[in-house]
């Protein structure tokens, strides 16, 4: 089994930039898919940006009008997300999450591991 634990949260003015990540460790020989999702208060969990065991990557179209990067380093197991020109909506507990298939979905049920989230708060 994979264990994934984020990191890089905190609170952040509007237009300050972040950099997640998340560790993978375990079981992680496997082909796995990566991805980030989002969920503010209320609202349910958005798919953000994703990375296939091969590096091919994708950054969900209306996640962040291209302020958002992903990128991995399967030397440290370890996927990130980089987050530019922060806005107060981008307030929300971000979360790592891994799927045993090779494919990039935008499902939070297809993806079979989850991490604890690591919460980012962007103040105006």
């Amino acid at each position: 089994q994979v264990q994934l634990v984020e990191s890089g949260g905190g609170l952040v003015r509007a237009g300050g930039s972040l950099r997640l990540s998340c560790v993978a460790s375990g079981r992680t020989n496997s082909d796995y898919t990566m991805a980030w999702f989002r969920q503010a208060p209320g609202k349910e969990r958005d798919f953000v940006a994703g990375i296939t065991s091969s590096g091919a990557s994708m950054v969900r179209a209306d996640s962040g009008e291209g302020r958002f990067t992903v990128s991995g380093d399967n030397a440290k197991n370890t996927v990130y997300l980089e987050i530019y020109s922060l806005k107060p909506e981008d307030t929300a507990a971000y979360y790592c999450a891994a799927r045993m298939t090779d494919g990039l979905v935008y499902t939070a049920q297809k993806y079979d591991i989850w991490g604890q989230g690591t919460q980012v708060t962007v103040s105006s």
